[in-house]
């Protein structure tokens, strides 16, 4: 095999080492203590151990014991002196070893090792680690460091607060090593009670479990990793590939049937979250987004600047991270659903195994030690004639039984369990055993009634597990499957039975001759240990055993019949709600795009959608309580409908947030309508054009459909002219100009000069309502120079609700336009 990636790798490490010298203090410390665990951990299976990591491999004597530990192969014999140069020769004889597996070994010398060098012992131990525990890991198509990484990413990926991307700070909280424990043996650990606040603990309990119940020493010092600020990579990965080979080849620790109860609560704690906890959370955010459109409708018409939310808190970011929160929820739901059904079918092959295993544990029970003695070597010509008969029957009733250990040994490879049950029948055929002679014709009779009574005998034996057979299925079809077979099986039962007729015939011929020749009744027949009796009570046995098989199919396949019920009750929902959500959108959508009368018959007809809605969302929940009905039944697939919860979920989401939104558009533009004067023609003419250049019907035209627009208005744009508008409509550079910054545009271009009473609606909204106006508000809502203007110029409120210092902004509106005279 060739190493040549590795060799670099090492290569890469011994430069490392030469240009720095020295170890980090921290690192090495935590480096002394893994590697010292680990050498331990193979140490103590030859009965030693090491204490102190540079001194105790200096003689050579336990480096190359720990070489054989962990290779299972034996090294040249070492030298047994106390000189230097014999302490010298054993560490070459252990270099040598690990040059021969491929690896090369830069700057590692004997002497140094020998004369105590931490670094370079340090190295040497992490080279042997890198070799014999970490090179031979293989996930998919990676190996070595990247398989050991991707296998940690692959157990860890469903754990909340986990993110493994290296080995060092990614195992910091202690979180990582926890999820490895709990993905394997959730009987361990409650990770749900882990606090990412506390990785003291969380290291503690990791390194604690790991010891008690998986053999896997405490080869890392908790508060050395919590306190570096990057733990040492070769301690964590060392630890980790402990984890490795205690969980890769034994991905059935846990039992499945406890594994599947946690997931199922699992999956209903998930349930009661979409069910409970994320509606009420669909509401906020459409309030949200709703608040904030109405928050900058009104700044701008009170020509105050745009109110900007800080970094991370835009409606775009939250809208993104509402997304990045459904993703996730599939995902894991996806997982969860993925893993019920894998422990489903582990735990039904686990006890089907079990069945299967038992009843062919006590046939060969006892073979063995019958076929090996050694009778025949003082046996007659005749005796041993009698002998090789027998065996004949027996390799007739052996062969009989290879198809059932064939499927052992297949579910037991299915669930990678090392089974060894042929070695048992390998050594059946070594030898024979000692039987009694009998008459030639009763000796024929009796060899014609082990060959046809074996075979029979088998398959009743199968037919009994056959019957007993644990099923699992998922549909009607499934189980009529089942119900076909087993009738099949049942119309056999007549061939069978006249088979069984003609075995025990066989066996009353004998008992006649044995009257008429007066031999004795009690006889054996030495080519079978199966008696007529055995093959009547297992004949019986089957019998019983078919109506209790077609109750069992016919449970299931009521079972199944409602579960049938129950997908296309979702799906006669599904396929009408589905379609109505899809209309109500589209009705929302086209009422907004082909806008046709007022703005208030637009909201009326919004306000309807609105309530029907609203009106409609018991059949929303009367879908959820039918879907919660099928995955409690474990029903995971339907083929009468394209729709699945979730479709209708995200669907039902959509359409409240878009009626909303909606709804709030409607309402800024009325407040545009009466805060600029605009008259309902205008904004009929506005929203004609601006669909009419919303091509892709995106919301808003682009920059060039908006160019477009311009021209075909009679605007004479030059790029610079061009781009100055583009900066007032488009102020943020997304390449999209909405329906409201175009009414806003067109607004300004066709309004030259604002009116007297629209300067009064100003400035009562800066006012409150109030007939007079502060000075303190003017200079809180107003420019400074724009403020002290009118505080300059505006009279004292004559009104007898005024207050001392009350502003009359109506007669300074009035004065401004000409209407009266300061």
């Amino acid at each position: 095999m060739e190493y040549n990636g590795y060799e670099q790798e090492y290569m890469l490490q011994e430069d490392e080492w030469d240009r720095d010298l020295l170890l980090d203090p921290a690192w090495e410390k935590q480096q002394r203590k893994t590697f010292t665990a680990w050498c331990n951990s193979h140490l103590r299976k030859a009965g030693t151990q090491i204490d102190n990591i540079e001194e105790d491999f200096r003689n050579g004597l336990k480096l190359m014991l720990l070489l054989e530990v962990i290779s299972g192969e034996r090294l040249p014999k070492p030298d047994r002196g106390k000189m230097r140069f014999h302490k010298i020769a054993n560490v070459n004889k252990a270099l040598e070893y690990i040059t021969s597996k491929g690896v090369k070994l830069v700057s590692i010398g004997a002497e140094e090792i020998v004369d105590g060098n931490v670094k370079m012992t340090l190295g040497m131990i992490w080279t042997i680690i890198l070799r014999f525990a970490i090179q031979d890991i293989s996930v998919e198509e990676t190996s070595a460091k990247e398989g050991l990484l991707l296998w940690c990413q692959r157990k860890t990926a469903p754990y909340r607060n986990v993110n493994v991307q290296n080995f060092h700070c990614s195992w910091k909280d202690g979180l990582a090593f926890c999820a490895l424990i709990h993905r394997h043996r959730p009987d361990l650990i409650d990770y749900s009670k882990l606090n990412k606040d506390d990785p003291l603990g969380n290291l503690n309990l990791a390194l604690e479990i790991a010891e008690k119940h998986l053999d896997i020493p405490k080869m890392l010092d908790p508060e050395d990793i919590v306190n570096t600020p990057k733990p040492d990579e070769r301690a964590i990965m060392t630890y980790v590939s402990c984890f490795y080979h205690a969980f890769a080849g034994a991905e059935q620790v846990y039992p499945p049937a406890h594994a599947l109860l946690h997931l199922l609560k699992k999956l209903e704690d998930y349930r009661d979250y979409r069910r409970m906890h994320k509606p009420p959370k669909v509401q906020e955010k459409c309030q949200l987004e709703i608040s904030f459109n109405t928050l900058q409708t009104k700044l701008r018409i009170s020509n105050r600047p745009a109110f900007m939310p800080s970094e991370g808190k835009m409606v775009s970011d939250i809208t993104g991270a509402w997304q990045g929160l459904e993703q996730a929820e599939k995902g894991y739901e996806e997982w969860l659903l993925t893993e019920i059904r894998r422990l489903e079918r582990v735990e039904h092959l686990a006890e089907k195994f079990r069945q299967k295993a038992s009843t062919h544990e006590a046939w060969a029970k006892g073979k063995d030690e019958l076929l090996m003695l050694k009778d025949y070597e003082a046996a007659s010509l005749a005796e041993v004639r009698a002998l090789l008969r027998k065996h004949e029957a027996f390799e007739s009733d052996l062969a009989a039984h290879q198809d059932r250990v064939e499927q052992i040994a297949a579910i037991a490879q299915e669930l990678k369990y090392d089974q060894h049950s042929s070695s048992t029948y390998n050594q059946l055929n070594q030898c024979t055993s000692r039987t009694e002679k009998l008459l030639e014709t009763i000796d024929q009779l009796f060899l014609e009634f082990g060959k046809r009574s074996a075979p029979f005998n088998n398959w009743m034996e199968g037919a009994m597990e056959d019957l007993q057979d644990m099923f699992i299925v998922h549909s009607v079809e499934e189980i009529q499957n089942l119900i076909s077979a087993h009738e099949q099986f049942k119309a056999t039962l007549p061939e069978a039975d006249n088979e069984r007729q003609a075995i025990l015939s066989i066996y009353n011929e004998v008992q006649k001759i044995a009257q008429s020749y007066g031999i004795s009744p009690n006889l054996t027949n030495i080519y079978c240990t199966i008696t007529p009796a055995e093959l009547s009570a297992k004949w019986d046995k089957v019998k019983r055993l078919v109506p209790q098989r077609d109750s069992a199919l016919q449970e299931e396949l009521t079972r199944q019949q409602v579960n049938e019920r129950l997908r296309r009750q979702f799906a006669a929902q599904a396929n009408l709600i589905g379609p109505w959500i899809q209309t109500r959108m589209e009705e929302i959508l086209h009422s907004s795009a082909d806008a046709g009368g007022t703005l208030e018959d637009q909201m009326n007809q919004l306000k309807q959608y609105e309530s029907m809605i609203i009106n409609y969302k018991p059949n929303i929940d009367k879908m959820e309580g039918d879907h919660q009905l099928i995955q409690e039944s474990l029903v995971f697939d339907n083929k009468h409908t394209n729709y699945t919860m979730e479709h209708i979920r995200v669907g039902w989401e959509l359409l409240l947030t878009t009626v909303a939104r909606t709804i709030n558009e409607i309402e800024t533009q009325i407040l545009t309508r009466d805060a600029k004067g605009i008259s309902q023609q205008q904004l009929n003419d506005f929203r004609s054009s601006f669909s009419h250049f919303d091509r892709k019907k995106k919301g808003g035209m682009e920059t060039d459909d908006f160019r477009a627009c311009l021209i075909s208005m009679g605007y004479d744009l030059g790029e610079a002219e061009f781009a100055r508008i583009m900066s007032l409509v488009d102020p943020n550079g997304v390449g999209l100009v909405t329906f409201q910054s175009f009414v806003d545009f067109m607004t300004r271009e066709t309004t030259e000069t604002d009116t007297a009473e629209q300067v009064v609606a100003s400035f009562r909204i800066l006012a409150g309502d109030k007939p007079y106006i502060l000075i303190e508000e003017l200079r809180r809502e107003l420019p400074p120079e724009q403020a002290e203007y009118c505080i300059s110029r505006m009279p004292l409120y004559p009104g007898p609700d005024g207050v001392p210092g009350a502003l009359d902004y109506s007669a300074f509106s009035s004065a401004l336009y000409g209407e009266s005279d300061l």
